[in-house]
């Protein structure tokens, strides 16, 4: 690194400034007259490395770093992210269950498309993370694989919200642990210590529970959020083994940004073949209200902002603390969305909901007990 100089060590080394800045003093002198000597020396802060200085993120950083503390601008992260997931689900449940905007793949396609335009925005112009290209037709196809799995997962949460509460919904998909360690056995045959498959006794058993005692229970919605559930346990178990090597790994955000828009092409047929002309019945449904014009973009600019959140998070904290804040974010979003809702709950479910997150706390500490082990 390039040390700080100082504008008296550069004037000095050249006799012809010396001479003309002393010249200048003389004339000057009744200005500077009532300022010591040692007090006009100027530090000049040390240039940074080329890689650097091209990074906006880098400026960014710096200037964000100058107005709060570390402490401030990590809480305000973790308040963001909070906001930004629970907010999606929000207002996924009111346009698709209260305001009566049954387009659940077309919404999800909207989601897609968003995550695209502000994914490129964030890349390419903000520079927040370095740009990697797709380097073989393998690789593509593997991100293409990808995608197809998110769609599938993210459709049927989406749709899920249209019979179930946001408390049940969020119930379930704290079983997502459960259905990574059965997808790591069958696709990998990775096998986990006996006190991690204990612990996710309880995942189970509070989710039955809760089941059992849900007032508002609803056997489709069910399914389809346990298919929303598996297929995000699948994506994370594929996309460990496709995108192993060094040369193929991405960064999340560049991630997002290939399966972003090859997942808004697969929804586009879905949505055109099951939900019909939507897009003609949407432009009619805000001619009579355009209000409906804001929460689509509003919903559409959260969902970005719950992956945007996602990664600053990690980048400010750790994946461990990112996995903690997820556990306490059901039970947040389940409390936040009975108090807006006012959907009915009895102390049977939310029993069963506590039993499942406990049993989800009892499954992280056991993996990191194992991984410390191990190594």
């Amino acid at each position: 690194m390039v040390e700080p100089q100082s504008w008296a060590t550069r004037r000095m080394s050249n006799p012809r400034l010396l001479d003309s800045t002393s010249t200048t003093a003389t004339t000057n002198s009744s200005s500077a007259a009532s300022v010591p000597a040692d007090d006009q020396v100027l530090d000049i802060p040390a240039t940074p490395p080329g890689d650097v200085r091209g990074n906006n993120a880098y400026y960014y950083s710096s200037a964000v770093g100058s107005y709060f503390s570390p402490t401030v601008l990590t809480a305000s992260i973790i308040a963001s992210w909070y906001f930004s997931n629970i907010g999606v689900l929000l207002l996924n449940k009111y346009l698709l269950s209260f305001y009566g905007y049954r387009y659940p793949i077309f919404l999800t396609m909207l989601h897609m498309i968003s995550c695209a335009a502000y994914s490129h925005i964030a890349i390419r112009f903000l520079e927040i993370v370095p740009f990697q290209q797709i380097l073989s037709r393998r690789q593509f196809l593997k991100i293409f694989a990808l995608s197809a799995i998110f769609c599938f997962s993210v459709v049927c949460g989406n749709t899920s919200l249209r019979y179930l509460p946001v408390s049940f919904n969020q119930a379930i998909g704290a079983t997502t642990p459960f259905f990574t360690a059965i997808f790591a056995f069958l696709i990998t045959c990775k096998k986990e210590s006996a006190e991690v498959y204990l612990a996710l006794m309880p995942v189970v058993f509070g989710i039955v529970l809760a089941s059992n005692s849900e007032p508002l229970f609803h056997l489709f919605g069910f399914l389809v959020c346990v298919g929303s559930t598996a297929g995000r346990a699948l994506k994370s178990v594929v996309q460990g083994i496709l995108l192993t090597s060094e040369a193929e790994k991405l960064h999340s955000m560049n991630l997002l940004l290939y399966m972003a828009p090859m997942a808004a092409m697969i929804l586009l047929p879905f949505t055109l073949y099951i939900e019909g002309n939507v897009a003609a019945a949407t432009v009619e449904h805000a001619r009579r209200d355009p209000f409906i014009i804001f929460l689509l973009v509003g919903n559409a600019t959260v969902a970005y902002l719950v992956n945007l959140t996602n990664f600053m998070v990690t980048k400010h904290t750790s994946a461990l603390t990112l996995q903690v804040l997820g556990n306490a974010k059901a039970a947040v979003a389940a409390v936040v969305s009975v108090l807006i809702f006012r959907n009915p709950v009895t102390v049977m479910g939310m029993a069963g909901f506590a039993v499942t997150i406990m049993g989800v706390v009892l499954y992280s500490e056991a993996k990191k007990r194992c991984k410390v082990t191990t190594h």
